[in-house]
């Protein structure tokens, strides 16, 4: 499977279009705090509240999204989040261009683009699952893995680069427009999708809303491991955002070198995602979820020991490569065992409340280790984050799981 035309022209323009809107993203990262504090002279507080809040509310929005979802062909859906996100954006530089831009618009644009990205993310998930057999899987979330870290190594450095130039505001241009080309690209893949068995009521209940999260804490095999993704991401991401408050602050790093320090082992991410299904077939699934998911615990922790200068700098370029990497491995096998342990009928609600879980325990932890922080300092905070990282591994599966069999009335594939 080494060349991308054996998985298929839908799939190859679903990639493109991933990888295009995957671009846009990194090349605006970090512009909404930028606009927030340079054209709005915003404060610390508000730019918390816009990362933090703005996710948070974000996955509020999307828990109804996921059970409406399920029962409606994911294409159109694709398209109209993708849609919807460049309308989203594409207010910001035209406030700004009229001088009327505020702080409450980047915070509501936050909550739109995130409850679209929950959504886009479920019904990708579903939408890939109808596209391809199961044994195809893993190459495909590999390559999607791969193509994450691809944007993360250029996308920041052109976006840094557009930003002196040209501004923040011109980097969510870039965003906005890769939607637009994301939704063009889906749209251009064609192909029959089938239309999603319906329920005998197919009106939207408030038990329904809960259908992801009951699916999820019923397996014995997802259960732990949705644990484990919504522990480790919310104290990583608590720990990054103190990071930089030690690196940019107490140990006087530069923008620049702070950007160097994770751009540069995002190559580790590239290679993993390249290993893991080779890893697969060697080990086996369940071997390599779990020693890729312990692996990757380990090495947060060192960043507690940082110390300035090119030692310190070395020391964060070596964990977070170490890091980087096992998480390039663990991503795409975890997303092919996730998906291969869910109902054709339940994808887009089981990874709809995956992806709120993650985001609004993200958004909590990272609050409360702001509090942690300022109480202790940024560098025991991020220690005891490490710590904490530790116990991760107890919550992987312990054993493989039975295949899983699915209902007569799951829907074929396309």
């Amino acid at each position: 499977m080494r060349s991308g035309h054996r998985l298929g022209r839908q799939f190859g323009w679903l990639w493109g279009a991933y990888g295009t809107s995957a671009l846009g993203t990194w090349l605006a990262f970090g512009a909404f705090p930028l606009i927030a504090v340079q054209v709005l002279h915003a404060g610390p507080v508000e730019v918390a509240a816009l990362s933090s809040v703005g996710a948070a509310v974000g996955a509020v929005v999307a828990v109804p999204l996921g059970p409406w979802v399920e029962f409606r062909r994911k294409r159109p859906v694709l398209i109209g989040t993708d849609l919807a996100r460049f309308a989203a954006l594409l207010t910001i530089p035209a406030a700004f261009a009229l001088g009327v831009l505020t702080f409450v618009q980047l915070l509501l644009v936050s909550v739109v683009v995130a409850a679209a990205d929950i959504t886009f993310r479920a019904a990708s998930g579903a939408y890939l699952k109808t596209l391809l057999p199961a044994e195809h899987l893993l190459v495909a979330n590999a390559r999607l893995e791969s193509t994450t870290w691809t944007t993360t190594i250029i996308g920041p450095p052109l976006g840094g680069a557009a930003i002196g130039l040209l501004g923040p505001v011109a980097t969510v241009v870039a965003d906005a427009v890769s939607y637009l080309l994301s939704a063009l690209g889906i749209r251009a893949a064609g192909g029959r999708e089938p239309r999603p068995e319906r329920r005998e009521a197919t009106r939207l209940r408030a038990a329904d809303l809960l259908d992801g999260w009951r699916y999820i804490l019923a397996d014995a095999t997802l259960r732990p491991l949705f644990f484990n993704t919504a522990l480790f991401n919310g104290l990583l991401m608590a720990a990054d955002a103190l990071l930089a408050v030690l690196m940019l602050g107490q140990l006087g790093f530069t923008s620049w070198q702070y950007g160097l320090a994770f751009a540069v082992p995002a190559i580790g991410g590239l290679l993993g995602s390249r290993l893991a299904r080779p890893l697969v077939t060697l080990f086996g699934q369940h071997r390599v979820l779990v020693v890729s998911g312990t692996l990757r615990a380990v090495w947060p922790v060192g960043l507690a020991f940082i110390g300035p200068g090119t030692g310190g700098l070395l020391l964060v370029m070596g964990v977070e490569l170490g890091l980087i990497f096992c998480c390039g491995v663990f991503n795409p096998v975890q997303a092919t065992y996730r998906l291969e342990r869910t109902a054709n009928d339940r994808i887009t609600r089981t990874l709809s409340a995956w992806s709120v879980t993650t985001k609004a325990s993200t958004a909590l932890l990272t609050a409360a280790w702001g509090v942690l922080g300022g109480l202790f300092g940024p560098r025991t905070a991020i220690g005891l984050a490490g710590v904490l990282l530790l116990a991760t591994p107890l919550l992987l599966p312990r054993r493989a799981a039975a295949p899983l069999a699915e209902p007569d009335s799951a829907p074929s594939r396309a």
